[in-house]
């Protein structure tokens, strides 16, 4: 793993703590699982505001069926005013492919955060897709095994949060077992 991007990421988190922004965490399948958690985590711990647009299926379930699947992230991040000082956190396998028309939301939201000069960070597996090639800071898990891609990227993506919400620049309460007297 590259600890200067996990560093990266870190200070990145720091900036957007300092100036009032917010998280917005996207990721589908299995990532969207972990970017609920990610969410509870960063607001619980780091004190961050956060937020998933798939812990909202209604939402959800409904822009893909009007609109499309590709801009199902990116229009919930126009109706949430995205700006500057925010930070788009992707969470994907893939890191999003127009071409082999993977996760187009992913890329399609990078590209709302690009023109509004908000940060991106991601977690990704494989080559990282689109989020590595455009990311502020990006982490790429290595792949060790090619027929075990997929659930070591999204292990590792918990690997990785868990280890920002527990860095030193960031952590502000303290988690309930480490708290609890012995």
């Amino acid at each position: 793993m590259d600890i200067d991007a996990i560093e990266k990421m870190a200070d990145l988190l720091v900036t957007v703590k300092a100036d009032g922004g917010r998280i917005f965490f996207l990721g589908v399948g299995g990532s969207a699982g972990n970017c609920s958690h990610a969410v509870n985590d960063f607001r619980k711990i780091v004190g961050i505001e956060c937020y998933a647009p798939t812990d909202n299926v209604s939402e959800l379930t409904a822009r893909t069926n009007d609109d499309g699947w590709a801009s199902v992230f990116v229009e919930w991040l126009k109706i949430s005013k995205l700006q500057a000082k925010d930070l788009l956190f992707i969470f994907s396998v893939g890191g999003g492919n127009l071409e082999k028309n993977i996760s187009p939301n992913l890329v399609e939201a990078i590209r709302l955060a690009k023109t509004v000069d908000a940060k991106v960070a991601g977690v990704v597996g494989r080559d990282g897709g689109y989020t590595a090639q455009s990311a502020d800071a990006c982490v790429i898990v290595p792949t060790v095994n090619p027929d075990n891609i997929t659930p070591h990227s999204e292990a590792f993506q918990a690997v990785l949060w868990h280890l920002l919400v527990s860095h030193p620049k960031l952590k502000v309460n303290q988690t309930k077992w480490e708290s609890a007297v012995k």
